[in-house]
């Protein structure tokens, strides 16, 4: 693996870029580690009437437009936020991943995808009542990368017991 690093004092913010062939669990961990070092904590402004709230991202379950507005939701709320998706797809951690043209779903909370031939799949997350629609052309992208995620995440030792990696 190359590893390069570039000092630019013109720029506002720290930025790691990663260049892969292929998305495999390695370059999964990486960006994991990576986004955890402010101590995990990422936090969007978003605001619900004429409150401005601070959110963990990672207690954001899914980003939705609803006309021109885009909504955040966490587990039992909603909130408005100020950016479009195309701008939160760059500011959001890897766990999070575009599921269809209006929507960006939080794969950390996904409990159950149910699958339809013919129309968008419905997410359901954790700990929610909330669901969101994955479109037909986000469906095997956001499988796939839900399965290399949890094999990141879990392996089997050779006593058979599934353990954390470390």
């Amino acid at each position: 693996m190359k590893v390069t690093i570039e000092i630019d004092e013109g720029i506002s913010e720290d930025e790691v870029v990663i260049r892969c062939t292929h998305l495999h669990d390695g370059i999964i961990s990486l960006q994991n580690y990576i986004s955890k070092q402010n101590n995990g904590k990422q936090y969007l402004s978003l605001h619900n009437g004429e409150t401005d709230y601070y959110i963990p991202v990672h207690d954001i379950y899914f980003f939705e437009t609803e006309g021109r507005e885009i909504r955040a939701h966490t587990a039992d709320k909603l909130f408005v936020c100020p950016y479009k998706l195309y701008e939160l797809e760059d500011l959001l951690p890897g766990c999070f991943m575009r599921i269809s043209k209006s929507s960006i779903a939080n794969m950390d909370h996904i409990y159950s995808i149910t699958r339809n031939l013919t129309a968008s799949s419905i997410v359901e997350f954790t700990g929610s009542n909330k669901h969101a629609l994955v479109s037909r052309g986000y469906y095997k992208a956001l499988t796939e990368r839900l399965h290399e995620r949890k094999l990141g995440q879990v392996s089997l030792s050779s006593s058979g017991r599934s353990a954390e990696k470390p």
